[in-house]
């Protein structure tokens, strides 16, 4: 591989989820107050709209769906396994592999979204190459167990002919089982293919058995065994309970998955690590896909019902890193966005405001605080989790044809108490 430094970005840390002490300083920006103080030309007459602000109102959002008419609710497909769609890892990975994970009192985890390439595979190679570098230590406690996908796997429209370029091909080599969430790309429809919403999805993640599906063609990859489009992964050190916020702006979710989400909450089991993945983020500080606050509403209101708050929230669909501290039920949690796994060369760039103000940052009238972001580098998760703490790090890494140093350096970490 070749080998530089660490990309530029806005600012390297490492922090604990909670900090003992005297009160921080937080920077609050009052976005309603930036905007009117700013004389802007040609505005646009009536009726009309031009672009979108990299500025939010806040950190969350309520979305108009009326104004997203290509991107509907789409009616989900029945499940391929049993309620409550519970998948066991020891079902996947080997007797010896999970005893490795029991013994070392230790379990690491690939995390990232928004990977199709569907301009140019380069990035998402890029960033899968730097991903199995992971994988080299002559100490296999350190060596992910898998990689959980945080949605949109294929662009545009989950289409079967891009799952081989956009998923089989790039992630080939990458040593360890995928599993996925969907991102509302994989749940669009393309009228031209006649495929149903999520129907590649389910194929190449949700399969009754581990098959090896015609669109892997030459990679040796098999279909994973997830039992629902929603569903919860077990593990001998986290549980992760896994959504599907649909293809709306903002996300939706109805009845009966909410109805799933609170009995998944109170079931997980208590003093085990707690994570809760959704593709479409609950803060956000870019304006084109801000937070959601519906979708932070729902999630508060089922931990409520449950009495149990998730350790972390991760999220993609925004293409860039965010971490935030969030708030649900009472409970600071981290709320990360990861989502520049290489759908592209250009990533969501905030707003220059971001990059002049120090951190943390707050919104006035929003929830959550911005911790940490990187809009400049494409990159990945790495969670190390035991049976007290996680910690999450984010590895930005180079472009491609950059040489690097290895391992790469984290640009951002905390660490995050269990329970």
């Amino acid at each position: 591989m070749p080998k530089t430094s660490k990309p530029a970005a806005k600012k390297a840390k490492s922090t604990s989820s909670k900090k003992p002490g005297k009160p921080r300083k937080v920077t609050t920006i009052d976005a309603a107050q930036l905007l009117a103080s700013v004389k802007h030309h040609p505005g646009p007459g009536n009726g009309r709209a031009f672009s979108a602000s990299r500025l939010p109102e806040s950190f969350q959002t309520v979305i108009d769906p009326n104004k997203n008419p290509p991107q509907p609710f789409r009616a989900l497909p029945p499940p391929t396994g049993k309620a409550p769609y519970r998948l066991s890892l020891d079902t996947v990975l080997s007797a010896q592999a999970i005893q490795t994970i029991e013994t070392s009192g230790q379990m690491v985890v690939h995390a990232v979204g928004d990977t199709g390439g569907v301009n140019t595979a380069t990035y998402i190679e890029n960033v899968a190459t730097y991903m199995e570098d992971d994988f080299s230590s002559s100490d296999p406690s350190t060596h992910p167990s898998f990689f959980y996908h945080l949605g949109d796997v294929v662009y545009y429209d989950g289409e079967t002919a891009n799952y081989y370029p956009e998923f089989y091909e790039p992630y080939m080599t990458y040593p360890g089982p995928i599993f996925a969430i969907p991102g509302n790309h994989d749940g669009d429809i393309d009228p031209l293919t006649k495929e149903t919403t999520l129907q590649e999805f389910v194929r190449n993640f949700c399969a009754p058995s581990p098959v090896h599906q015609p669109e892997a063609m030459d990679a040796p990859r098999d279909a994973m065994t997830q039992p629902n489009v929603y569903w919860t992964l077990q593990t001998p050190l986290a549980t992760f309970i896994g959504l599907y916020s649909n293809c709306p702006e903002g996300g939706v979710l109805k009845a009966d998955q909410i109805a799933w989400l609170e009995s998944e909450l109170e079931a997980a089991p208590a003093g085990m690590a707690l994570i809760l993945a959704v593709h479409h983020p609950l803060y956000s500080a870019y304006g084109a896909h801000p937070g959601s606050q519906p979708m932070h509403n729902v999630i508060q209101s089922a931990c409520q019902k449950a009495d149990r708050v998730p350790d972390l929230v991760l999220s993609g669909h925004v293409h860039d890193y965010q971490r935030f501290t969030g708030a649900l039920n009472g409970k600071s949690v981290p709320c990360i966005i990861a989502g520049a796994g290489g759908y592209n060369l250009r990533l969501h760039t905030l707003s220059k405001v971001f990059h002049a103000t120090p951190l943390p940052i707050a919104m006035k009238g929003s929830g959550g605080v911005l911790e940490n972001f990187n809009d400049s580098a494409h990159g990945y998760l790495r969670l190390t989790i035991t049976r007290k703490t996680i910690l999450c790090e984010y590895i930005a890494v180079p472009e491609p044809g950059v040489s690097a140093t290895l391992p790469l350096k984290t640009f951002d970490s905390v660490t995050i108490p269990v329970g």
